[in-house]
């Protein structure tokens, strides 16, 4: 998943999955806590393959199932293909994130024979977002596809839809009041507890199983980054008793990463680590580190994000990220919708699988998870 931007506690958190994301997911998906793979890295090296247990739970408490729960028949599909439906994609805001979800849904839709007739970009507008809603919805289409940026004004914005019959699909946030199998048919997003899992044992193999760090996590009240930072925090505490969290510091303004991370840093000048709650406010850690002149300390954050994956491929302060595979996503996402056509019951909250990072298979991860190349400054740096 992205300061001004950050409007409130739930639209800081929502854009920070935009930026990421979303929202790190696996290559084969597995249920919640269970051990799952990353392509580029086999957690056959894995430090804590034995030890993290944990669960990842959707926006109403549900228990996450991964994206390889949904299965469409090629009956089904072939039935999908007869009924000439069309969709519309309304989307929070563009950005390499939304640009491999929304590839990921319309290759999909595709299969289906569903014509894809508005696509939108509500510039993380909430008002912007409703008058989108009302204007795809002259085009009558039969599913709709969005992330609601704030889930009171999402409900307004999104009562349109749920009156026409349309089949609702949604993207990590719900709308205020609205419940799984009635106003829409369920929610996509990754598997938060194996983000911070990935994190986790990134962190354990950038140390040796072994140092004192310090942890920056997302202060808001918002279901997806607290449970990617507690995930990473309890991984850390079950699977590497000679690793200790000496800091910690809540961050709500993804600008103060820097000031944050430079008086941790005074405090704790032992500190051999830092964990930070998504890329961005990354990027202010790695600025301390480098006034600190401190090549040492190690940096393990989520997300892709051009900065910090140039500082990776040159070898510098990033040891690895945890990601998630966002067009897998997409792919999940118009599955759900072909659920809700179909009138099968769906799971509630579907996970999308994620993926450990690091400069070894830093470019095959941009062409996993976005289908698409790294920038070229990041490519250079890898020597490729």
């Amino acid at each position: 998943m992205r300061s001004g931007r950050f409007i409130t506690a739930l639209a800081a958190a929502s854009l920070a999955l935009s930026a990421s994301g979303v929202p790190g997911w696996a290559q084969s998906p597995s249920a919640a806590g269970s051990p799952s793979i990353a392509p580029g890295g086999p957690l056959d090296d894995s430090l804590v393959r034995d030890c993290a247990e944990g669960e990842t739970k959707g926006p109403l408490g549900e228990s996450g199932v991964p994206m390889t729960d949904l299965t469409v028949t090629d009956e089904e599909v072939a039935q999908l293909e007869g009924q000439e439906l069309t969709a519309a994609l309304l989307w929070h805001i563009s950005g390499d994130f939304t640009n491999a979800l929304s590839q990921g849904v319309k290759d999909r839709l595709a299969e289906f024979g569903v014509e894809v007739v508005a696509e939108t970009d509500a510039g993380f507008d909430a008002a912007q977002q409703a008058s989108q809603v009302e204007t795809a919805m002259a085009l009558d289409p039969d599913i709709v596809v969005t992330l609601v940026i704030d889930s009171v004004g999402g409900a307004a914005a999104c009562q349109p839809v749920v009156d026409a019959g349309k089949t609702l699909v949604l993207v990590s946030n719900v709308p205020q009041g609205y419940e799984p199998g009635t106003q829409f048919v369920g929610t996509v997003s990754d598997d938060f507890f194996a983000m911070g899992r990935a994190a986790a044992d990134l962190m354990g193999k950038a140390l040796g199983s072994t140092g004192k760090i310090g942890y920056i996590f997302h202060d808001a009240s918002y279901y997806v980054t607290n449970q990617r930072d507690e995930a990473f925090k309890t991984v850390i505490g079950q699977c590497f008793p000679d690793i200790e969290i000496v800091a910690e510091a809540g961050i709500t303004d993804p600008a103060r990463g820097q000031e944050v991370a430079a008086a941790m840093l005074l405090q704790n000048p032992d500190l051999t680590g830092i964990y930070v709650t998504w890329d961005q406010p990354a990027e202010g850690v790695v600025a301390a580190l480098r006034d600190a002149g401190r090549s040492d300390v190690k940096v393990v954050t989520l997300d892709l994000g051009a900065n910090n994956d140039l500082e990776m491929a040159s070898g510098g302060l990033i040891a690895g990220k945890a990601i998630e595979l966002t067009y897998d996503a997409g792919t999940a996402v118009a599955n759900m919708a072909a659920y809700g056509v179909l009138d099968k019951e769906a799971p509630p909250f579907v996970m999308a699988p994620s993926m450990e990072v690091t400069r070894d298979n830093l470019a095959e991860a941009y062409q996993i998870a976005w289908r698409k190349d790294a920038p070229p400054e990041v490519l250079e740096a890898l020597g490729q």
